[in-house]
């Protein structure tokens, strides 16, 4: 998931995504490169489970998948937790030093 996020093109494709379901021209459009890319791009997205694709006719509809970024959401929250406690004892640790040295 992390690695299909963490292309500018992808996250720019979610976006428009997350405003509602678009043809794979529409996504296209804003973008300087081929329809292949896009699909590349899009097969990518399918496969962190970001995007759903359907067709109907000759048109391609994708739509997002709001479940996986909820479970990210749960992990990140997680994590987020660790990191504040982290870095507050880090933080701590500075100002203990920096008094430690302006006593000397």
């Amino acid at each position: 998931m992390f690695h299909a996020l963490a292309q500018p093109t992808r996250r720019a494709m979610l976006d428009e995504l997350a405003r509602g379901d678009r043809t794979v021209t529409e996504l296209a459009a804003p973008f300087d490169v081929s329809l292949a890319a896009i699909s590349k791009h899009i097969r990518v997205l399918e496969d962190a489970n970001l995007v759903r694709q359907s067709k109907v006719g000759r048109t391609r509809r994708c739509s997002l998948r709001r479940e996986p970024f909820d479970q990210m959401t749960k992990v990140l929250q997680h994590y987020q937790s660790f990191w504040e406690g982290a870095l507050g004892n880090l933080d701590q640790m500075l100002v203990n030093r920096k008094k430690a040295r302006s006593k000397k």
